[in-house]
């Protein structure tokens, strides 16, 4: 029988590596962590750049995990266990937030409610699970869209239709959101699919730190957001706190 294959086994490490922590790494430290020569890191991490699954950031020269594999890395995880690991938490969520949650992933270019909390008050509200919401105009799909969980590209086959004057409806304006939410992990819809209504999302994290689906929470946006249309600092504290818990009981390392 043949043996295993060196270059696959690095490959395959330096992806490894790449996932442990929230930081890009740059060449020389890829090789001093895996003990390989700094051309043959080099290479192998040319070659996964080539194929999308690494990107290297131009500004700083270092690496990170690209979209192409975190969006694979969706498939190892069934709907149903998203759910099912996801529902004390969403519960509890929409009771200290007092406003409604719920849990999406990609599908087709656009968002699948996979759970909906109701708001806990007396109001009439219609249950959302199974419904398909714009990754462009929702918080949770910009989130999804933002870490590689679903792709720009998938959203502009659906295509961008603004449903509000606030919808971002460019790619070029898009893009430079995204990296936004990147860089401060949660994302926000105001007024952008409908008027009255805004939301914010988080992404939820499986094995090695991908992506996996988001949780959000909607409401009127004079609830969600303070008196200039910026989220609640208390209701992106108590989400983020939701999405890491859940995170972890995916198996995500804290982060």
């Amino acid at each position: 029988m043949a043996g295993p294959v060196q270059s696959i086994e690095r490959a395959a490490a330096i992806l490894r590596l790449l996932a442990g922590g929230p930081r890009r790494l740059g060449l020389g430290e890829v090789a001093a962590s895996l003990g390989l020569a700094k051309g043959t890191a080099h290479g192998i991490l040319r070659t996964l750049q080539h194929v999308d699954f690494v990107e290297q950031d131009a500004a700083t020269g270092k690496y990170q995990l690209g979209a192409a594999l975190l969006h694979l890395g969706t498939s190892y995880l069934d709907v149903n266990e998203l759910r099912s690991r996801s529902i004390n938490w969403a519960d509890a969520l929409a009771g200290r937030s007092g406003e409604a949650v719920r849990l999406g992933t990609p599908l087709e270019g656009r968002v699948l409610i996979i759970h909906h909390v109701f708001r806990p008050d007396d109001t009439l509200q219609t249950l959302d699970v199974g419904s398909l919401l714009p990754l462009h105009a929702s918080s949770l799909g910009k989130v999804l869209l933002a870490f590689g969980t679903a792709t720009v590209e998938s959203a502009l086959e659906v295509g961008l239709e603004g449903y509000t004057r606030h919808t971002l409806v460019v790619r070029e304006d898009l893009n430079p959101a995204l990296a936004e939410i990147r860089e401060q992990g949660w994302a926000a819809e105001v007024q952008e699919m409908s008027m009255g209504d805004a939301g914010i999302a988080a992404p939820i994290r499986g094995h090695g730190g991908l992506v996996v689906g988001a949780i959000g929470v909607s409401g009127p946006v004079e609830r969600i957001c303070d008196s200039k249309g910026r989220p609640q600092p208390a209701l992106i504290t108590l989400l983020r706190e939701a999405a890491r818990a859940i995170s972890r009981n995916l198996g995500a390392a804290r982060w």
